[in-house]
């Protein structure tokens, strides 16, 4: 039998802690330049359907099977399928899944903890254009000393919160970090929508204009809507096995994807007002973060502080969702091999900190070593983002719905669950079983190119 395990000090630590997985660079960084090249607010308007249809109802289900057994992703599928080692391999797969993407995301959040300290050393105060902005990122990320050295202290801060535990640990740290996420988010938007000029970048938040709305559009809007909520990886179901059977799942994972939702939204009206404001175009792709904001900040007042809260900001959501991803792959060696909690979390980070090396390499010096025509860090990311995470979420919805049985889960769903009716509750078992698989299975042909 596996020891007692540890469970959430509080609901609002559990909540926090889970929209603080699902909140990360998705939020601040994608979400706002994929609203930018895809018409403002008619992609905010078809990314909220979207939330509805697959995120919040694979949410539940993933809360609902760690909770229902209170294992890790594979210990828990192994219970619910009495031993089925296909379900098991999909359990298997989210630890997988959590343990790429973390190896290569942990080098993404170092260029971010680099950031804040470039941007103490003024590193960014000459800085006119976007060119050269792009230029600074390129040289830095190209020193293997500096992408090296913040890979390593980012990893090893997250050990540090794994290290003490789920109550001591990422409850604790998420109760300060998701606040401090808020105000940040919140002292940007107040300086960016009272820039002189911003109005245009709220408008074009707001204002829908359904001409803009095509075929990708809405594949776009579906896998943000997906990918955003962490699905597919086990963290959530993680989470939910330290989670209390008196507290309420559907309520608990409506606020987590709330939340998730008013952050990817903040970080709207965060960017574009100061971005109308400078006199740019919104649709500026991936580099809006190093290579546009950076020349914003030089444009406004206090641009030196801000560009500090900016960065400080997009390392504290990186750091939720690194920590729950470690906590994904240090719950399944706890719970399969009776490792003890810090040797895991220790021996654990040094092994993603090692196989994160190729990723981080392929900036600097290792740009020409390629598997499948990609480099390391683009073929961990296609795989893990494109291919593994799309199918975790397809597996995750069938199994709750026709191998487990939505209406056997429903019993379950049910326990701490006081004002669920049950019309909410057939309409979860409709989205589960019909409508989010289907959905998912177009994210993933579309990822793969086939769509």
């Amino acid at each position: 039998m596996i020891n007692q395990r540890e469970q959430w000090g509080s609901k609002r630590g559990f909540v926090l802690a889970a929209a603080g997985s699902a909140v990360g660079l998705g939020n601040i960084w994608k979400f706002p330049y994929l609203v930018g090249e895809n018409g403002g607010a008619a992609f905010i308007l078809l990314y909220l359907v979207c939330v509805i249809l697959v995120g919040l109802p694979v949410v539940i289900a993933e809360i609902l099977i760690g909770r229902t057994t209170q294992r890790n992703p594979v210990g828990s599928f192994r219970e619910l399928s009495q031993g089925n080692p296909f379900w098991m391999a999909v359990g298997g797969l989210g630890v997988l899944t959590g343990f790429l993407i973390l190896s290569y995301y942990n080098v993404i959040a170092g260029w971010c903890l680099g950031y804040v300290v470039e941007s103490f050393k003024g590193s960014f105060q000459q800085i006119e254009n976007p060119a050269l902005a792009g230029e600074l990122f390129s040289s830095l990320s190209s020193k293997p000393h500096w992408t090296l050295l913040f890979h390593g202290l980012f990893m090893m801060i997250t050990i540090t919160v794994i290290y003490a535990g789920i109550t001591k640990g990422i409850e604790r740290a998420s109760k300060i970090m998701m606040p401090a996420l808020l105000v940040l988010i919140l002292i940007l938007v107040i300086r960016g929508v009272t820039l002189k000029g911003s109005a245009a970048g709220v408008g074009y938040l707001l204002k829908v204009d359904f001409s803009v709305i095509t075929g990708k559009t809405f594949f776009l809007a579906l896998g943000q809507a997906f990918f955003s909520l962490s699905l597919g990886m086990g963290a959530l179901l993680t989470y939910g096995s330290y989670m209390s059977k008196k507290e309420s799942i559907p309520g608990s994972a409506l606020q987590i994807v709330i939340l998730d939702t008013v952050i990817a939204l903040l970080a709207g009206f965060m960017i574009f007002p100061a971005v109308f404001a400078m006199g740019m175009h919104p649709a500026q792709g991936p580099s809006l973060i190093f290579n546009i904001l950076p020349v914003v900040f030089n444009s406004i007042p206090a641009g030196y502080f801000f560009r500090i809260v900016f960065f400080l900001l997009l390392t504290v959501a990186a750091l939720t969702s690194t920590i729950s991803l470690l906590e994904v792959i240090t719950t399944f060696v706890v719970d399969e091999f009776r490792l003890p909690r810090k040797m895991a979390a220790i021996f654990l980070g040094i092994v993603v900190f090692v196989i994160g090396l190729p990723s981080a390499l392929s900036f600097c010096g290792w740009q020409n070593v390629r598997l499948f025509g990609l480099t390391c860090f683009d073929f961990v990311d296609f795989i893990s983002a494109n291919i593994f995470l799309p199918l975790g979420g397809i597996f995750i919805a069938l199994f709750v719905g026709w191998f487990w049985g939505a209406e056997k889960a429903s019993s379950h769903l049910l326990e701490g669950a006081v004002n669920l009716t049950p019309f909410l509750v057939s309409a979860w078992s409709i989205l589960i079983r019909f409508i989010a698989p289907v959905l998912i299975l177009l994210i993933f042909l579309s990822s793969i190119g086939i769509l």
